[in-house]
C-alpha cells in the first residue's frame, strides 16, 4: 500500500514468532499506536476464529462472548456504534 511505504511500515510477511513481534513493534511505534496491541501466534488462530483480517473493531464482554463487531476495516469501522455498545455494556453492569 502506498500510505504503509510512505509511513515506513511495509514488512515482509512474518514466518516466525520473533518476525511477528518486531513488525508489530515497530508498527506501534512508527504509527503512534496508544492503545494496546495484541499479536496473533503464527498460526493466526484468534484471526480465524474471529475474521478478524485485516481488521476490525471488536467489543468482548466479560463474559468472553462477542458484544458487538464491525465490518472489515478500515471502511468497515464503526466507532460510533462501538461507543453505544460500550455504552449498553456499562449500563447493564451497574
Amino acid at each position: 500500500m502506498e500510505s504503509n511505504v510512505r509511513d515506513g511500515v511495509q514488512y515482509a510477511s512474518a514466518h516466525t514468532e520473533g518476525e511477528r513481534t518486531a513488525t508489530a513493534s515497530a508498527c506501534v511505534r512508527k504509527l503512534g499506536v496508544h492503545i494496546p496491541a495484541l499479536i496473533d501466534g503464527i498460526e493466526n488462530k484468534t484471526e480465524r476464529a474471529y475474521t478478524g483480517w485485516p481488521d476490525r473493531l471488536y467489543l468482548i464482554g466479560t463474559d468472553g462472548r462477542v458484544k458487538f463487531k464491525t465490518a472489515p476495516g478500515p471502511y468497515g469501522f464503526n466507532p460510533k456504534g462501538l461507543e453505544q455498545a460500550l455504552e449498553q455494556v456499562t449500563r447493564a453492569a451497574r
